[in-house]
């Protein structure tokens, strides 16, 4: 069983089997029955209910179980939840998973070879922002998730020790 938010609003609960083309079973408590094929990798046509639908898959983040379709040119974002996510929502456990990491400190000592970035840029997740030299080796610190750049604490050319604070969010 599966929860679906469409466009972070309606909300669907969905238990569906896809065996061969024929995808079936409940949404929302109520039967359904479709022919769904697979065209390519990114695309689907559905026959449901007397009614044809081309499927495309813009966006896919398993990480974040999110995904984004274009259905007959209009497009839905798609928030899935398992039985699990919903047991950690329920115990309040859901919000540690997703705890905002605020700053970046030095891994280990090491020296700081250059900074990537300024106060006040606006980061996503995985974009470079200090080069820090450490046992002869570069090493590429990233960001751990979106967000704007609050504070540098570190200067080029300085020697850092490890957890030594670099940048804040």
């Amino acid at each position: 069983m599966y929860s679906i938010t469409v466009n972070g609003a309606k909300v669907y609960k969905a238990d569906l089997k896809l065996t061969g083309t024929i995808v079936e079973g409940l949404l929302n408590n109520h039967p359904v029955k479709g022919d769904l094929v697979k065209i390519n990798n990114n695309e689907y046509h559905l026959i449901y209910g007397g009614a044809s639908y081309n499927i495309y898959l813009t966006e896919l983040n398993a990480e974040e179980k999110t995904v984004v379709l274009k259905i007959n040119s209009m497009k839905f974002s798609l928030q899935l939840k398992d039985k699990y996510d919903e047991l950690l929502h329920k115990l309040g456990l859901d919000e540690m998973t997703s705890k905002k990491i605020l700053d970046i400190k030095a891994p280990m000592p090491g020296m700081v070879l250059n900074i990537l970035v300024k106060e006040g840029d606006h980061v996503t997740k995985g974009d470079a922002l200090i080069v820090l030299e450490a046992m002869k080796m570069e090493n590429i610190l990233k960001a751990p998730g979106d967000g704007v750049i609050k504070k540098i604490s570190a200067k080029k050319g300085a020697a850092v020790e490890k957890n030594q604070l670099l940048i804040q969010f």
